[in-house]
């Protein structure tokens, strides 16, 4: 508990899983920026003066003006007109503007605990908020690879924005089970189980950035096989061991479908060893989280059969919310002290 008062508890929690829900509209709201390649729309970082959209004719010219001196409209979008620019900048207007009012979201209520309870309960929420700040300079560092002799954003750079969201997004839930659930579990599962699972979670979704970002999902859009084959006919294995296989479109998407198998394969390894042992306190927790797997597995491969159709794309991105937050439930189940900060 961070503090003794129930009352302000209960306020803490209230204001956790809102922010839970804002930043998770963010997430979903950042995948539609990029699945209409709107993200290089506005190519100036502006924290204060771009809280407002345009207003006016000449600001749309402005911005227009700015964004046809970047490669992505000379190379791609030459013929593009204002209200096709306005389409796409209003989507990464939005998408910033969330970022602005997140980061207001969580300052103002912190501080207000803050006085209300010692400083040193509270350094976890202050730590969320660092994170926060980061992700803002981690979203300009990643929109401005993007602005000079390349079309699109760095895959890798859009990688770790996603995943920085989804550790900020964790460590609230996180910190919102703490006040919410009393862990009374008492048979457990070895910690390393769920830590791991979680890892490779994260370490999909980190792939999952780099199929969306170098548009992978777009080719071999059949399944089980990529094509005629279960490797990519276009590529060799020997090339999976390089390092280059990481912008490789062909390999990246070979890399997302194995490991989509490896972490239902050890799923299943643990729903059958928390079944075997009759760990019954893990059941419904456990049985949660397969559906997610479940879920987020079948719309994996219909984004593929349908070739990243925006809908379908989409909704593969929300499930990945909803399984990252059952990860989290289930770790939090397998952790014998519910880590609070009140000692």
């Amino acid at each position: 508990m961070y503090s003794e008062n129930l009352k302000v508890n209960n306020q803490i929690s209230i204001w956790l899983i809102s922010m839970f829900w804002i930043i998770s509209a963010m997430i979903v709201v950042g995948g539609l920026t990029r699945l209409t390649d709107s993200g290089l729309s506005i190519t100036q970082w502006q924290l204060f003066s771009g809280f407002l959209p345009p207003l006016n004719d000449p600001e749309w010219i402005m911005y227009f003006d700015l964004y046809k001196e970047i490669p992505e409209f000379k190379l791609q979008n030459y013929d593009m007109t204002m209200q096709e620019f306005k389409v796409i900048f209003w989507w990464e207007w939005a998408h910033r503007f969330m970022g602005r009012l997140i980061g207001i979201a969580f300052l103002i209520p912190l501080l207000y605990f803050t006085i209300r309870i010692k400083f040193k309960k509270l350094i976890s929420l202050y730590f969320i908020f660092a994170l926060i700040c980061f992700q803002g300079f981690i979203g300009w560092y990643m929109v401005s690879s993007g602005l000079v002799d390349r079309v699109d954003v760095s895959h890798f750079r859009l990688s770790v924005h996603l995943l920085v969201a989804f550790i900020i997004l964790s460590l609230i839930f996180w910190n919102y089970l703490k006040i919410k659930i009393k862990n009374n579990v008492q048979n457990t599962i070895n910690i390393i189980y769920p830590l791991f699972f979680l890892f490779l979670v994260f370490l999909q979704i980190s792939i999952g950035a780099f199929v969306s970002g170098m548009d992978a999902g777009k080719i071999y859009n059949s399944w089980p096989l990529m094509g005629n084959s279960i490797f990519p006919d276009d590529n060799s294995v020997s090339n999976l061991f390089k390092l280059s296989a990481f912008s490789d479109p062909s390999l990246v998407q070979f890399i997302h479908r194995k490991l989509a198998y490896i972490i239902g394969f050890f799923y299943l390894y643990i729903l059958f060893n928390i079944y075997k042992n009759k760990k019954s306190d893990l059941y419904i927790s456990i049985n949660i989280l397969g559906f997610f797997i479940i879920l987020q597995i079948i719309l994996g491969i219909f984004t593929l059969l349908y070739g990243a159709q925006i809908l379908i794309a989409s909704m593969h991105q929300i499930s990945s919310i909803f399984l990252v937050t059952s990860c989290i439930y289930f770790l939090f189940l397998n952790t014998k002290s519910n880590l609070q900060l009140s000692s």
